[in-house]
């Protein structure tokens, strides 16, 4: 929906800090990560794993599974991407000196695919408190453009909070649930988010983003990861996890993960397994259908 009652935030202007900017917009972009060529030799590592493992008969579930969520349990290039200092440098001036990489994901879209992402808030399904102290860093991989299936922010709507959503389940979708907002916002509020491969952005837990198809003849490729301030808690599952990537973890909120020192190595997979299950429990509250990321 690109219509409806215009939300009434303030829009930081461009003399601001980013912070600031952040705090107003719920989003910050082109953040460099690191330079192009460095990017893509990430992204030929990244590559390689899927190569290797994506039709591997040995995996107990499809490389998806692994691929779209907590990929940094079982891959070593995910989880040392996951401590890039620049990155958590960006990361530490939103949320603290001490940060957890609750989640990664590898989200990929195909030459010429019609996959989305409808408008959505992050922390509808995750059963997590502490809002402020979630921020997602979108690493770019190959570049993204709004002819690539590049993000979309709504300008000022994490200051909404939790709105309602319905799930479409469809089959172009990329979310486990196909779920969107329920809600109406203005057009004109909708910024498309572009960045060259090594930039990245960042967006508050909250924030109504989506993405459409790919109408390239190249593939999207990013690195998606989840940083959460060890204060954040579980309050749908019965428990949860997270690596610690700067600072330290004082608290008990999430049980701890280690840094994998093989890809898929047999007792990451199994650490794979124990935190798919336990997390399902608040992906999964209410729904009329299983979530995956499998469909179409």
């Amino acid at each position: 929906m690109d219509d409806g009652t215009r939300t009434d935030v303030p829009v930081a202007s461009s003399g601001t800090s980013p912070d600031d900017r952040y705090r107003a917009d719920g989003y910050l972009f082109p953040v460099r990560a690191t330079d192009a060529a460095t990017a893509r030799a990430w992204l030929g590592e990244v590559e390689a794993v899927e190569r290797r493992w994506s039709t591997d008969p040995a995996l107990p579930r499809p490389f998806t599974d692994y691929a779209r969520a907590n990929f940094h349990i079982v891959c070593t290039v995910a989880a040392r991407l996951a401590h890039t200092p620049a990155v958590l440098d960006a990361v530490e001036a939103l949320i603290g000196p001490d940060i957890v990489c609750w989640m990664c994901e590898l989200i990929v879209k195909e030459p010429h695919s019609p996959k989305v992402l409808t408008m959505h808030q992050d922390l509808t399904y995750w059963g997590l408190d502490g809002a402020d102290g979630l921020v997602t860093a979108w690493l770019s991989l190959s570049g993204a453009t709004p002819a690539n299936g590049g993000m979309r922010f709504v300008r000022g709507s994490h200051r909404l909070g939790q709105v309602a959503h319905h799930d479409t389940f469809a089959s172009d979708n990329l979310l486990s649930r196909g779920q969107e907002v329920a809600v109406a916002y203005e057009g004109a509020d909708v910024t498309h988010v572009e960045l060259e491969p090594g930039e990245m952005s960042l967006h508050h837990g909250l924030m109504f983003h989506g993405s459409g198809p790919n109408t390239t003849d190249h593939r999207r490729v990013a690195l998606v990861f989840r940083y959460v301030s060890p204060t954040v808690t579980q309050q749908v599952g019965a428990t949860d996890y997270g690596m610690v990537v700067r600072g330290v973890n004082r608290t008990a909120n999430l049980l701890a993960t280690p840094v994998p020192f093989e890809d898929f190595a047999p007792s990451a997979v199994r650490l794979h397994d124990e935190i798919t299950r336990a997390q399902a429990a608040a992906l999964g509250a209410d729904s009329v259908q299983v979530p995956s990321y499998r469909r179409g």
